[in-house]
This record gives C-alpha cells, sequence and structure tokens, in this order.
C-alpha cells in the first residue's frame, strides 16, 4: 500500500465524520508536550493510543482523544500499523490531510516517529507546565510555547488552528465554536476577533470564556490574549493576508509535529 492510499483513507473519513478539526488537536496534543525549560523531555509518540487510565491519555487536557480521535482513525491503524506506518506518523499525516482537506494549506509529512511501547514509559509526568489553559493569557502562553522553541509570531499562527473545531463542555469544560465556518481552514478566526465585541460567559462546567451574543461563537481567555502588543501586529496580519498566516502555520506547525524527533525521513 502507498502513502496515497492512506491519505485516500483519510480524507474518506474526514469527509464522512466531519473530524479534521479533531485530528488537528489529537497531532498537536501528542506533539505538544515537548519541552526545554524547566521541564523536560516530550515527543510525538501516541503515548495517548492505551486508553484513559494512564499516561498521557489520562490528562484533562486530552479529554476526548483516546476515544473519539483514535477510534475515528482505527479503520487507518489496523490497517497500516506499526508495518506501513507507526501511529505516531499517522497522526501527524492526518492532522496535515485534514487541514488541506478543510481548505487549508498543503503541510509537508515527515515519517520515522516513534511509538511508545507502553503508556508508563513512553508519557510526560503531566499537562502542566507543558500545555496551555484555555482561561490564561500573554504570560502563560510564553511559559508554554517558548520553551518549545517558539516566538511569539508563532504563537499567533499556531492558534489560527482554532480557526476550525470547537469546545465541548464534557471535554476541555469550555463550550462553542471559534468561528462560524468551524470546519473550513482559513484566516476567519483573526477576522472574526478583530471584528467581533465578546462578553464574558461562565460554561456550565464553570469555566471563564467569552461569547458573542449574535453568532453565539466564542474565544477563549488565551485567544483574546492576543490582541495585546506584540502579539496583535500578528493578529492584524493574518486578518487581512491569508496567503501569510498560511506560511507561517505550516513553518510552525511542522516544528511543533518534529520536535523531539530524531532521524525523520521524506518517504514513507
Amino acid at each position: 500500500m502507498s502513502l496515497d492510499d492512506i491519505k485516500s483513507e483519510i480524507k474518506a473519513i474526514v469527509a464522512e465524520k466531519d473530524c479534521g478539526p479533531i485530528f488537528i488537536r489529537l497531532s498537536w496534543h501528542d506533539a505538544g508536550v515537548y519541552s526545554t525549560g524547566a521541564l523536560t523531555g516530550g515527543c510525538p509518540n501516541a503515548a495517548m493510543r492505551f486508553g484513559t487510565d494512564a499516561g498521557e491519555g489520562s490528562f484533562g487536557a486530552n479529554a476526548g482523544l483516546p476515544t473519539v480521535a483514535v477510534s475515528f482513525l482505527k479503520p487507518v491503524s489496523d490497517k497500516y500499523c506499526p508495518g506501513t506506518i507507526s501511529h505516531a506518523d499517522l497522526w501527524a499525516l492526518a492532522a496535515n490531510v485534514a487541514t488541506e482537506a478543510m481548505g487549508g494549506p498543503a503541510v509537508p509529512t515527515r515519517f520515522g516517529r516513534k511509538d511508545a511501547s507502553c503508556p508508563a514509559s513512553g508519557s510526560v509526568e503531566s499537562q502542566v507546565g507543558r500545555l496551555p489553559d484555555g482561561d490564561k493569557g500573554v504570560s502563560h502562553l510564553r511559559e508554554i510555547f517558548h520553551p518549545k522553541g517558539f516566538a511569539d509570531k508563532d504563537i499567533v499562527a499556531l492558534s489560527g488552528a482554532h480557526t476550525v473545531g470547537k469546545c465541548h463542555a464534557d471535554r476541555s469544560g469550555f463550550d462553542g465554536k471559534w468561528t462560524e465556518d468551524h470546519l473550513a481552514f482559513d484566516n476567519s478566526y483573526f477576522k472574526e476577533m478583530l471584528a467581533k465585541e465578546y462578553q464574558d460567559e461562565t460554561t456550565a462546567a464553570g469555566c471563564p470564556q467569552k461569547k458573542h451574543a449574535a453568532s453565539g461563537t466564542i474565544m477563549l481567555i488565551s485567544d483574546l490574549a492576543l490582541l495585546e502588543a506584540p502579539f496583535r501586529q500578528y493578529v492584524e496580519l493574518y486578518a487581512k493576508d491569508q496567503e501569510a498566516f498560511f506560511k507561517d502555520y505550516v513553518t510552525a506547525w511542522v516544528k511543533l509535529q518534529e520536535n523531539g524527533c530524531e532521524g525523520l525521513r521524506d518517504a514513507l
């Protein structure tokens, strides 16, 4: 079976299930635990596939990923993993295929990520200090992303992935979609952030967020933190220039997906 066969099967699942956003989140949370700050280590290794009882699959920030996202990919992983492609590579590929399928940029995928052999040895100790919290601001974003090798511009570009998908109160505690068309990967996240006025709201789960009354779309505190200097200049740029957003997003996203990996190759 070829790489094109695997991509075609992923595209079919995305089209049938409208699950492109959760594939992006799966790859992001698999790779995003990497850090070189006070906390070290972490890499994309599909540790969440072992379920919700231990390791990264048990993290609150990953709610829905070991169950919903991994289940959506199961027809492909059962067929191709680990003989043809590792689970970690499949998760990266699925995110990139989904991004393009939803109208976003073509994202190159390299291969050679190693799968965790068990949740205990393959997982980092906690999500704390590694994955961002939606109810915090600028200093927290920098504390999380700078040790991963990202500058302020990269933080804004990566946040643009919120142009797709929505929050689920039974998973993150937040509730609602960021943009009016949550299955279109474009620069609407930045356009809507600048154009709309948001009011304070507390979800049924007790989480603070911001809501636009007329459309029902939301922003998290961490989203609207991007309107502060110096982040705002990039929000304004990406709202005006989708190609600039796509270019910077691909650069930052590929770095995120490859952090902590060695010896990656272009061919499957």
